[in-house]
């Protein structure tokens, strides 16, 4: 079992900054991604970004230029830093872990932590 534990978000005005933090314990593969995704009422959840274990990143078209990902391995700890932020990043922010093994994935969630954008 793996448990994730997010923290950072809050509220904050349009053109604000945050930093998300998740902190991953338990069993945790050598071949992980990590990420977060986002959740706004009455939509899908989405993915916001996410970096493998091998330092790919993936970004939604939406936060490219403003969101950055990283993580550190050795704490396994994954970071979302989030500048020039607006109304429409407002949602319930998701950390999400997939171990890898043998082709197969299994993910973990956080509890979601709510970023909150005011215009």
């Amino acid at each position: 079992q793996v448990q994730l534990v997010e923290s950072g978000g809050g509220l904050v005005q349009a053109g604000g900054s945050l930093r998300l933090s998740c902190a991953a314990t338990g069993s945790i593969n050598l071949i992980n991604d990590m990420g977060w995704y986002r959740q706004a009422p009455g939509k899908q959840r989405e993915l916001v970004a996410a970096l493998t274990s091998g330092g790919t990143t993936n970004y939604a078209d939406s936060v490219k230029g403003r969101f950055t990902i990283s993580r550190d391995n050795a704490k396994n700890t994954v970071y979302l830093q989030m500048n020039s932020l607006k109304p429409e990043d407002t949602a319930v922010y998701y950390c999400n872990l997939g171990n890898i093994w043998r082709g197969v994935r299994t993910d973990y969630w956080g509890q979601g932590t709510q970023v909150t954008v005011s215009s």
